[in-house]
């Protein structure tokens, strides 16, 4: 398993800082908020995306991949019935999809959850319909890139679709590209789901639905700093032998981003090298 860190927990430092914290504290790689680089991540130029893969290779660091997608511009979606706005979104995925694939990542993360509200369209069934359109196009982009789209399941407190790895996988199966995948957020996971996250990952990690783990606490905060257990979860994944990308993503920063960032590397890294 690689252990990268979601870059926004150091986003108040220039992004060379990050790649030097990240590098000190054992991470192994760095996921990427778009919204992190600039305002508008359509108009990041390919000297910017090169200049930041090397930054980050120049640190011993691989750029796994990319979330919150979604962020920026303001007011994108893709369940909405307004065609224009769809058409908007979909311009910006296919560029995020070309970043990724610049900056060496292999893994795009679809959360982004006020962006895909059923209530943006006229029906829930219509802003399914619509949203079912935008993975289509993104999942034939990302097969072209080499890359894999992950359509993210988050807790009914942040969004009213795709809440469930068992309503992920059905989209998956719907859309039926080996570049299109889903995958398991701890903390929405455990305030989700009615199984544990560890017999989640038992369950789905081998149907190959699964591509990318994000880990966090259901208190927001990172894994070490509040209640969740993470050594079943790392003892599972290990037991269905998942070799891939597990990025730590707290969306509290207590007391700050770079002391939030070193527990959740020292606890994971303490949980892996004692794993059975």
């Amino acid at each position: 398993m690689l252990l990268s860190l979601c870059n926004e927990v150091l986003r108040e430092f220039p992004f060379p800082d990050q790649c030097r914290i990240a590098a000190a504290l054992g991470y192994q790689g760095l996921e990427v908020a778009p919204f992190t680089l600039g305002d508008d991540p359509l108009a990041l130029s390919d000297t910017v995306i090169r200049d930041c893969r090397r930054t980050a290779e120049d640190h011993g660091l691989a750029i796994t991949g990319l979330h919150w997608l979604l962020i920026a511009p303001a007011g994108l979606s893709i369940t909405t019935d307004d065609q224009a706005l769809r058409r908007k979104t979909l311009s910006l995925l296919e560029r995020l999809i070309e970043i990724c694939a610049a900056l060496g990542g292999s893994v795009l993360v679809h959360g982004s959850p006020a962006q895909r509200m059923l209530d943006h369209a006229a029906s829930p069934e219509a802003a399914r319909e619509n949203a079912a359109g935008v993975f289509e196009k993104a999942a034939g982009w990302a097969a072209a890139a080499n890359v894999t789209y992950c359509v993210e399941p988050l807790s009914r407190n942040q969004t009213d679709y795709i809440n469930t790895v068992e309503e992920a996988a059905g989209i998956v199966d719907a859309i039926n590209s080996p570049a299109f995948r889903t995958m398991i957020d701890t903390a929405s996971a455990g305030l989700a789901e009615e199984e544990t996250v560890a017999a989640l990952i038992r369950k789905w990690v081998p149907t190959g639905r699964i591509a990318h783990i994000q880990v966090n606490d259901t208190n927001q905060r990172a894994p070490g700093q509040g209640e969740n257990e993470f050594t079943p979860v790392f003892q599972a994944l290990k037991d269905v032998g998942y070799d891939g990308i597990v990025a730590a993503e707290p969306f509290v920063y207590e007391p700050d981003g770079p002391t939030t960032a070193a527990v959740a590397a020292g606890y994971i890294r303490g949980i892996m090298e004692n794993l059975r």
